[in-house]
């Protein structure tokens, strides 16, 4: 066994047992085989987003693309047609039961090798939650904007479950931003962890069956500009 190998075993393990685990930068680069100039590439991608007109509506600036792919026991990953994204029941609850239409991920960030070894790795810890032949990946690449007097909510449902298997936040870069701790509590609503994730490479990953999470609003530093949080929302459900 590697030592990537053995980055992941440690990761599959802590979710098991403790329902949530941060993955550093070095070893989520390690795990993947990655370099600086890969999450370069990669983050670039954010600059092509579009708005959200649902989380507009709450008062919210954030911009998202979205992707629907499967993925099987083998790593085979195949991209699904683009249709609506509906919450499932019991979920999230501003939006349950609502068909949300966002802009498609781009080919080219489709494309990217990184997202596809991401992908491949999630399905690795999802197996040690669940013994499936094929996984429902939906991802979700965000971008949260704040100004002076007008706070960005990466979470505007609050504390909540996605509904899925196995549910990740993976931070690709913040500017001049307070705020946006993320919390994983269990079902009675007592904390199991809170953290800032403030380095990018920074990964989130939790057991969603078991658990709920919710992230607290960004604002900016320096008040005369904007704060951006950047994150890669994944999730994985059985298909």
């Amino acid at each position: 066994m590697d030592r990537a190998d053995v980055l992941l075993a440690e990761a599959g393990r802590a979710v098991v047992s403790q329902g949530s685990y941060l993955m550093t930068p070095d070893r989520l680069s390690r795990c993947l085989g990655v370099g600086e100039e890969s999450w370069g590439r990669f983050a670039a991608h954010w600059g092509e987003l579009a708005p959200d007109a649902y989380a507009a509506q709450q008062g919210t600036r954030r911009l998202r693309r979205y992707g629907h792919f499967c993925l099987t026991r083998q790593g085979k990953l195949t991209a699904m047609p683009h249709v609506a994204f509906l919450q499932p029941e019991d979920s999230n609850p501003l939006y349950v039961a609502t068909d949300r239409h966002f802009e498609p991920l781009t080919e080219s960030f489709m494309a990217e090798p990184m997202l596809t070894s991401l992908i491949r790795m999630l399905g690795r810890v999802a197996a040690r939650l669940d013994d499936v032949d094929e996984w429902s990946v939906k991802v979700h690449p965000f971008r949260v904007v704040a100004r002076a007097g007008q706070l960005g909510e990466p979470a505007p449902e609050g504390c909540h479950r996605d509904g899925v298997t196995l549910v990740t936040s993976l931070l690709i870069g913040r500017e001049n931003a307070l705020g946006g701790t993320s919390t994983v509590y269990d079902t009675d609503g007592d904390e199991l962890m809170s953290t800032t994730l403030s380095e990018p490479g920074s990964l989130l990953l939790s057991d969603d069956r078991s658990t709920l999470h919710g992230v607290s609003s960004i604002r900016p530093s320096v008040t005369d500009l904007p704060a951006v949080r950047d994150v890669l929302v994944t999730t994985l459900s059985p298909r």
